[in-house]
């Protein structure tokens, strides 16, 4: 008790002068390692004793510039403001992507129209290094198709001395082309191409669930590129209309069956049948049946009224397991897939909305007939050489189908040899 209380009638203790900074110095203590008071971390720390309430500090002042006995309180330095790359703010709200490092050799940087350093001229030789990310080659999709055969036809047509690098990162590319909206970079240090299929959940977003800020940074990356490219001039109109994209700044360059989806012989075709216990006359729907889509509208395609069975090709989900009264073969070869073409009476497409329509150029192209709904896309690529009908009219497009008479037009010439070198041109254009 007496320890812990002062007592009233002690006498005050002297105050005894303060020591000068540094006037005592203590030898290096034993562990003290490079922290001991003489060493260059010392913040003027004795060598040995306890850590706390300043006792072994010289002056009396420790690392926090609180006051010890009888000296000063040392005043604290400010601390500098650092702003870290990483936690600067974009205006999105979102943290800014760091730009990567690096840049073909021979190339001028210089500011894009955003403000971010950019590469803009290829090695002196007029040599182009493209990235492109061909991540979505493995979709199922006519996605994964497009990726695949763009990728091929860029090899075969590549201008001398170019090249293409396989990636969704591009340092060091003089050109970043994404053949599909998932892989639209915001900031980029390079120009930048992007693919639009379609613009469909933007003017159906009613339908369609994927409307949260991902979805809408992957369009505002769209909106920034150097160069957009579409399949058909109706998609050009939509983003025109919706983007607000220049009209200068998109190319419309079509697509076009892949080389091994072509006629094949009676043989092959019956076998295929057989393997898939599919009858000799059918009707035929090519495409994605993971999960419901609503412009698809395949389950309004199984409703209504036929004579012949239709089979659906294409990867399959429960849901579509329980569709009454159809065929499904779930995901093909390409040459099961031709000869499936080949084999059925028609290809129905009962889709309301579309950016280009692959299956009907490709059931053409095996030669086919296509039955389709009257709808922008569809008629500008098929106009005299499909069946129309009203998108409404689904009992009337299984008519058209099964009313469908051989041998078919022939499909759209051009070719993906054609949409290659087209594409190196925008490459060429953005890069110089």
């Amino acid at each position: 008790m007496g320890r812990q209380r002062a007592r009233a009638d002690a006498p005050s203790r002297r105050a005894r002068p303060a020591l000068a900074l540094g006037a005592v110095r203590h030898g290096p203590g034993r562990g003290d390692g490079g922290r001991h008071a003489g060493g260059r971390h010392a913040r003027g720390r004795a060598g040995r004793g306890r850590r706390g309430r300043g006792h072994g500090r010289a002056g009396g002042a420790g690392r926090s510039g609180r006051a010890g006995r009888g000296g000063p309180a040392r005043p604290r330095a400010p601390r500098r403001a650092r702003r870290s790359r990483r936690a600067r703010r974009s205006p999105l709200g979102g943290r800014r992507v760091r730009a990567p490092r690096g840049r073909p050799r021979g190339s001028v940087r210089g500011p894009d129209r955003h403000g971010s350093p950019a590469v803009r001229r290829p090695h002196g030789d007029g040599a182009v290094r493209v990235g492109f990310d061909a991540r979505g080659a493995g979709d199922p999709r006519g996605i994964g198709r497009y990726v695949r055969c763009l990728r091929a036809a860029l090899d075969a047509t590549a201008p001398e001395g170019a090249e293409v690098l396989d990636t969704h990162r591009p340092r060091a590319c003089h050109v970043f082309h994404s053949p599909w909206i998932d892989g639209a970079l915001l900031r980029i240090r390079c120009p930048q191409v992007v693919t639009l299929h379609d613009l469909i959940p933007l003017k159906r977003p009613g339908e369609y669930l994927r409307t949260g800020v991902r979805f809408r940074l992957r369009y505002l990356a769209v909106e920034r590129a150097d160069r957009v490219i579409v399949p058909t001039a109706a998609v050009a109109r939509d983003a025109v209309e919706r983007l607000r994209i220049e009209p200068e700044r998109i190319a419309v360059i079509p697509e076009a069956p892949a080389p091994q989806l072509h006629a094949r012989p009676p043989e092959e075709v019956a076998a295929v049948r057989e393997r898939y216990a599919i009858p000799e006359d059918y009707l035929l729907w090519v495409g994605g049946l993971e999960r419901p889509d609503p412009r698809k509208r395949v389950a309004s395609l199984v409703a209504a009224p036929r004579r012949l069975p239709l089979v659906l090709v294409g990867p399959t989900r429960p849901w579509a397991e329980a569709l009454p009264g159809v065929i499904l073969t779930g995901l093909v070869p390409d040459d099961d897939l031709a000869a499936l073409y080949t084999g059925a009476r028609a290809l129905v497409f009962p889709s309301d909305d579309e950016g280009f329509g692959l299956p009907a150029v490709e059931a053409l192209a095996c030669g086919t007939p296509v039955a389709t709904c009257d709808v922008p896309a569809l008629r500008e690529v098929l106009d005299g050489r499909a069946t129309f009908v009203e998108p409404a009219d689904l009992a009337g497009l299984m008519a058209a189908g099964e009313a469908a008479s051989r041998p078919a037009p022939p499909p759209p010439p051009w070719t993906w040899a054609d949409a290659g070198r087209a594409t190196w041109a925008v490459y060429a254009a953005v890069a110089g």
